[in-house]
């Protein structure tokens, strides 16, 4: 019985083996014909595990201003990391992996901002990076967190230099700004996001589809430790590096802005500072900055994000009114001469009272030309409401383009908003108050004054041109978006503007330039308290200017706008404006080498330079000194290298005429004006920086010292000189 028993358990063993031999062989023939695998084909699954992919690097397109000079480009950095697995070395002479994490702490630590215990403790227990070889968790490397990203090129080859096993780099990019705050509002910032650089604000963000750089990669197939195999089946996409983007914005127009605006926030602590410089025949933007500002380099605690010139409406003043007598003089509807008694105004018997800024005093019964100079509320809510009607001035907002975006390419533009039904809202949008206006508005219909009647569109972009080939594949271009008034209203206009700064009645009296004449209009507008009336306070004020100069033929058009800036009891809120308009105005025009049109001599000659190339310079010394008053020899030469400025340029007796000669040294620029040491920089080829305005006081490139071409002169300059 035992042994039938015995028998019977057996075969059922057998059976339950030879069926489960069965399933197993079953299952073995299946995966071996389908290779597949609950759904997953084992081949691409081996031919994963082989496959190494990695990206290719490209760089993103570089961002120049008008001249070349580079605004933002990438710069390489660097990303560390330990391999820590054993395996990895195959000779115990030469470790390729980390022996003496301790050891390495020890060094790295003074290099990086790490403890040596974080690092240590990084290398024995660190999370494990995508090149884990085993699924076991066991490391195969590990990285240093955010303190191991971004090292610098110095950095690593100081680390490099230790020899240090196993401490390994990886190269990435990060978008660099050469000088930090310049025009960072206008160029704006990128940063890295999933491994690829993205445009956030500014050009930045608005060029981002010529920018963007187009990754390449690559994939092969490897062993564990990530050595191709004899047959690696390696597949490579060719990485697309982006284009170059070229701003209208002048490098040195730009700083003088900069260094002015810097000034004044230093000096007044303001809560706002606007400012702009365009060309009004072509619209180019040749400088634009804010304050508060940020550097792209470090964004950290930035107070404005925004671009205020394009995306900050506010109630502008009285630069308003540059419009409001074009309107009235366009519709032939303006007599200058004509009295009106300033002071008071009421549009209806229930209306609100429209006061002059003496506190409704007026200046008796005045012309309507000095209501323009004193700039008079009264005036304008009178052209406005019994001159021009406020229909017809409602489309003169609209000729004006002053109901709209300005459409120029830069991002987060935002519009006006027109305070624009009941009469008292009609007469007050007249001067400026009720109705907000974006300062770039105001400069697109300033355009217009400046330009003979011709409003041009404001732009940025200069070009786009291949990182390849340097080839343009687009191309800013000047735009004509309107003609709101003819050429002779233009031309009146810009003369009333200049009878404001020079005048004896004038509102702008304190922004007349050394050199050149200038029109414009001063503002010092009221700022809403929040609760339907207007902040009180000397300081509680936006103080303006839109200025444009020379004044006949205006090659630069600017605007400036200080809000709440802290004064002194003894100061007005035009200083810091009148500061910011006379130092860029002066020193822009001088470096655009615009001829003066202010003679401060009466009937003065003006005579040719000479060619005395190759004369011997104590002859050609003598020779200019039958004529001018002002000679001065540049270096020790014994022969005439040029003149500065060149020959047949026409020169007044008193100007300074250089003498270059064949071993030229840096001379002494004390008392030199910025109009003569352009010269002498943009004959030798020096890059300049210009603190200041007036006549040099010091200089970076000590006197009879070398001059080397595109070497780098500071100059800091006084009115006092």
């Amino acid at each position: 019985m035992k042994s039938v028993n015995t028998h019977r358990g057996a075969a059922i063993l057998i059976l339950v083996f030879a069926i489960m031999f069965l399933i197993v062989a079953g299952r073995f023939l299946y995966i071996e014909s389908t290779a597949e695998v609950q759904g997953v084909d084992l081949n691409e699954w081996a031919e994963d595990i082989r496959t190494s992919s990695y990206e290719i690097d490209a760089t993103r397109g570089k961002i120049y201003d008008k001249n070349g000079m580079v605004l933002a480009y990438d710069r390489p950095t660097y990303r560390m990391y330990a391999i820590v697995d054993p395996e990895y070395t195959a000779n115990p002479e030469e470790p390729k992996h980390v022996t003496e994490p301790s050891e390495t702490a020890a060094k790295l630590a003074p290099l990086l901002d790490l403890t040596e215990s974080e690092i240590e403790d990084t290398i024995e227990n660190g999370v494990a990076t995508h090149e884990n070889s085993d699924e076991d968790d066991d490391l195969f490397q590990v990285e240093f967190g955010a303190k191991g990203k971004n090292l610098s090129q110095a950095t690593v080859d100081e680390i490099k230099e230790m020899e240090l096993p196993g401490i390994q780099f990886i190269e990435e990019s990060k978008r660099y700004y050469p000088n930090g705050v310049f025009a960072s509002h206008v160029i704006g910032f990128a940063r890295s996001e999933d491994n690829q650089i993205k445009g956030v604000t500014g050009i930045e963000k608005q060029m981002e589809k010529y920018l963007e750089e187009k990754k390449g990669h690559i994939s092969y197939e490897r062993d564990k430790y990530g050595t191709k195999l004899l047959d690696p089946k390696e597949v490579m996409t060719e990485p697309d590096n982006g284009e170059d983007v070229y701003l209208t914005i002048d490098q040195k127009i730009q700083t003088f802005l900069e260094d002015a605006m810097s000034e004044v926030e230093k000096q007044y602590s303001p809560d706002k500072v606007m400012a702009a410089v365009m060309d009004p025949d072509t619209g180019e933007v040749l400088a634009m900055s804010n304050r508060p500002s940020y550097n792209p380099n470090a964004i950290g605690d930035v107070k404005n994000w925004y671009n205020d010139i394009i995306s900050y409406p506010f109630e502008v003043g009285s630069p308003m009114k540059i419009f409001t007598w074009a309107a009235a003089m366009e519709e032939d509807v303006y007599n200058g001469s004509e009295l009106y008694k300033s002071g008071t105004y009421k549009v209806t018997p229930k209306s609100k009272i429209i006061k002059d800024h003496n506190n409704g005093r007026g200046w008796d019964p005045i012309t309507y030309d000095e209501g323009f100079q004193r700039s008079s509320n009264v005036a304008a809510s009178k052209l406005v409401y019994e001159k021009i009607g406020s229909d017809k001035f409602r489309d003169y907002i609209s000729k004006f383009h002053l109901d709209q975006e300005t459409g120029i390419d830069l991002p987060g533009e935002l519009s006006s908003k027109l305070v624009f039904n009941k009469p008292i809202e009609q007469i007050t949008t007249g001067f400026g108050q009720g109705s907000i206006f974006t300062p770039i508005q105001l400069m697109t219909g300033a355009t217009a004054i400046a330009n003979g009647g011709e409003m041009m569109r404001p732009y940025v972009l200069s070009k786009i041109a291949s990182s390849e080939s340097g080839e343009v594949l687009k191309e800013g271009k000047p735009e004509v978006i309107g003609e709101p008034v003819s050429k002779e209203t233009a031309e009146k206009v810009r003369d009333l503007m200049g009878e404001v700064v020079s005048s004896e009645n004038g509102t702008g009296q304190s922004f007349k330039l050394e050199d050149f004449s200038l029109a414009g209009k001063t503002g010092t507008a009221e700022i809403p308290d929040g609760q339907g009336d207007y902040m009180v306070g000397r300081e509680n004020y936006v103080f303006s200017f839109m200025g444009m100069a020379p004044k006949d033929d205006p090659e630069l058009l600017m605007y400036v706008a200080v809000k709440q800036p802290q004064l002194e009891p003894t100061e007005l809120g035009s200083e810091p404006v009148s500061y910011i308009i006379r130092t860029v105005m002066e020193n822009s025009l001088h470096y655009l080498d615009i001829q003066p049109d202010k003679n401060h001599e009466a009937n003065v000659s003006e005579y040719s330079l000479p060619d005395l190339t190759g004369m011997k310079v104590s002859k050609a010394k003598s020779k200019l000194e039958e004529t001018f008053d002002n000679v001065v020899v540049i270096g020790n030469g014994g022969k005439v290298e040029a003149t500065l400025p060149g020959a047949k340029t026409e020169m007044l007796a008193n100007q300074k005429v250089m003498i270059v000669t064949d071993q030229p040294k840096m001379p002494d620029l004390t008392g030199y004006s910025l109009r003569d040491v352009n010269r002498i920089a943009d004959h030798f080829g020096l890059q300049m920086e210009v603190m200041g305005n007036g006549f040099v006081t010091n200089q970076s490139i000590s006197a009879g010292s070398e001059i080397n071409e595109d070497g780098y002169l500071v100059i800091e300059l006084s009115p006092d000189q």
